[in-house]
Protein backbone atom coordinates (compact mmCIF):
# COMPACT_ATOMS: atom_id res chain seq x y z
CA UNK A 1 0.00 0.00 0.00
CA UNK A 2 2.89 2.23 0.94
CA UNK A 3 4.19 2.05 -3.03
CA UNK A 4 0.84 2.88 -4.20
CA UNK A 5 0.51 6.10 -1.89
CA UNK A 6 4.32 6.87 -3.28
CA UNK A 7 3.26 6.83 -6.88
CA UNK A 8 0.26 8.95 -6.35
CA UNK A 9 2.15 11.48 -4.72
CA UNK A 10 5.09 11.41 -7.11
CA UNK A 11 2.46 11.10 -10.11
CA UNK A 12 0.01 14.17 -9.29
CA UNK A 13 3.59 16.11 -8.16
CA UNK A 14 4.46 15.25 -11.61
CA UNK A 15 1.38 17.06 -13.33
CA UNK A 16 1.64 19.96 -10.53
CA UNK A 17 4.67 20.67 -12.69
CA UNK A 18 3.79 20.32 -15.39
CA UNK A 19 0.47 22.54 -14.49
CA UNK A 20 3.03 25.58 -13.68
CA UNK A 21 3.53 26.02 -17.83
CA UNK A 22 0.37 24.26 -19.11
CA UNK A 23 -2.68 26.51 -18.08
CA UNK A 24 -4.98 24.32 -18.79
CA UNK A 25 -3.96 21.89 -16.23
CA UNK A 26 -4.45 22.89 -12.75
CA UNK A 27 -1.05 22.94 -10.10
CA UNK A 28 -2.59 23.60 -6.55
CA UNK A 29 -4.82 20.19 -6.58
CA UNK A 30 -2.25 18.39 -7.59
CA UNK A 31 0.51 19.16 -5.15
CA UNK A 32 -1.91 19.10 -2.76
CA UNK A 33 -2.77 15.45 -3.42
CA UNK A 34 0.96 14.81 -3.45
CA UNK A 35 0.81 16.40 0.15
CA UNK A 36 -1.85 14.06 0.95
CA UNK A 37 -0.22 11.09 -0.54
CA UNK A 38 2.93 11.94 0.70
CA UNK A 39 2.04 12.14 4.43
CA UNK A 40 0.11 8.41 4.00
CA UNK A 41 3.44 7.19 2.66
CA UNK A 42 6.91 8.94 3.41
CA UNK A 43 7.52 11.13 6.47
CA UNK A 44 11.01 12.12 4.46
CA UNK A 45 9.07 13.10 1.14
CA UNK A 46 6.01 14.88 2.87
CA UNK A 47 8.70 16.89 4.68
CA UNK A 48 10.04 18.37 1.62
CA UNK A 49 7.33 19.01 -0.10
CA UNK A 50 6.72 21.21 2.96
CA UNK A 51 9.65 22.62 3.29
CA UNK A 52 9.39 23.88 -0.59
CA UNK A 53 9.39 27.42 -0.63
CA UNK A 54 6.81 28.06 -2.57
CA UNK A 55 4.12 25.25 -1.90
CA UNK A 56 5.31 24.37 1.74
CA UNK A 57 3.47 27.16 2.92
CA UNK A 58 -0.14 27.35 1.05
CA UNK A 59 0.23 23.25 1.74
CA UNK A 60 0.28 24.34 5.56
CA UNK A 61 -2.35 26.52 5.05
CA UNK A 62 -4.66 24.43 3.41
CA UNK A 63 -3.73 21.09 5.75
CA UNK A 64 -4.44 23.61 9.23
CA UNK A 65 -6.98 25.91 8.21
CA UNK A 66 -8.55 24.76 5.02
CA UNK A 67 -7.56 28.63 3.80
CA UNK A 68 -6.57 29.47 0.08
CA UNK A 69 -4.67 33.01 0.42
CA UNK A 70 -5.94 35.91 -1.42
CA UNK A 71 -3.07 36.38 -4.59
CA UNK A 72 -3.26 32.39 -4.39
CA UNK A 73 -7.53 32.76 -5.12
CA UNK A 74 -6.75 35.86 -7.93
CA UNK A 75 -4.13 33.81 -9.74
CA UNK A 76 -6.39 30.91 -9.94
CA UNK A 77 -9.35 32.47 -11.07
CA UNK A 78 -7.16 35.09 -13.62
CA UNK A 79 -5.83 31.76 -15.44
CA UNK A 80 -8.78 29.81 -16.01
CA UNK A 81 -10.35 33.21 -17.39
CA UNK A 82 -7.77 33.48 -19.39
CA UNK A 83 -7.38 29.89 -20.68
CA UNK A 84 -11.39 30.33 -21.13
CA UNK A 85 -10.94 32.82 -23.33
CA UNK A 86 -8.16 31.60 -25.45
CA UNK A 87 -10.51 28.62 -26.04
CA UNK A 88 -13.15 31.25 -26.94
CA UNK A 89 -10.78 33.16 -29.28
CA UNK A 90 -8.97 30.09 -30.55
CA UNK A 91 -12.83 28.91 -31.90
CA UNK A 92 -13.34 25.98 -29.90
CA UNK A 93 -16.23 24.23 -30.30
CA UNK A 94 -19.56 25.05 -27.83
CA UNK A 95 -19.30 21.85 -26.42
CA UNK A 96 -15.70 22.12 -25.29
CA UNK A 97 -16.60 25.20 -24.26
CA UNK A 98 -19.45 24.66 -22.25
CA UNK A 99 -17.28 21.58 -20.57
CA UNK A 100 -15.31 24.21 -20.03
CA UNK A 101 -17.06 26.89 -18.45
CA UNK A 102 -18.98 24.49 -15.92
CA UNK A 103 -15.42 22.68 -14.91
CA UNK A 104 -13.74 25.96 -14.39
CA UNK A 105 -16.91 28.15 -13.10
CA UNK A 106 -17.24 25.24 -10.48
CA UNK A 107 -13.57 24.92 -9.16
CA UNK A 108 -13.79 29.15 -9.37
CA UNK A 109 -16.71 28.77 -7.04
CA UNK A 110 -14.78 26.53 -4.81
CA UNK A 111 -11.40 28.90 -4.66
CA UNK A 112 -13.25 31.75 -4.01
CA UNK A 113 -15.58 30.53 -1.12
CA UNK A 114 -12.52 29.40 0.47
CA UNK A 115 -11.52 31.40 3.77
CA UNK A 116 -8.43 33.45 3.64
CA UNK A 117 -5.47 32.57 5.85
CA UNK A 118 -5.94 33.93 9.40
CA UNK A 119 -2.63 36.02 9.12
CA UNK A 120 -3.79 37.73 5.90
Amino acid sequence: MRALWITLGVTSLGLGIIGIVLPILPTTPFVLLSAFAFSRSSPRLHAALLAHRTFGPLILQWQTERAIPRRAKIMAVTMMTLVFLGSLLAGVSERVLLIQGIAMGGAAIFVLTRNRPSDE
